[in-house]
């Protein structure tokens, strides 16, 4: 099953996440299908950026957003 989730970037203390589409077997940093987007919550406000074109495809095709994915993709506009 494949989830649209957050992934870890950046140095100690200082986050920046990149959303994309992996397998929800695979660890948080591990193996991925496809890179979607990404988000930096240091920034102030935050930064979002996110290929809608990509999103919408990936979700018609049956990928999960995880629940901090859907509220990042709500702020963004992109709908189910």
């Amino acid at each position: 099953m494949l989830k649209i989730r957050l992934r870890r970037m950046g140095q100690k203390k200082a986050p920046f996440y990149r959303i994309v589409v992996a397998d929800s077997r695979s660890p948080r940093d591990g193996r991925f299908v496809d890179e979607i987007g990404y988000y930096d919550p240091t920034k102030e406000p935050s930064v979002i950026r996110v290929d809608e074109e990509a999103a919408k495809k990936w979700l018609a095709n049956g990928a999960q957003p995880t629940a901090t994915v859907e509220k990042i993709f709500k702020n963004a506009g992109i709908e189910k």
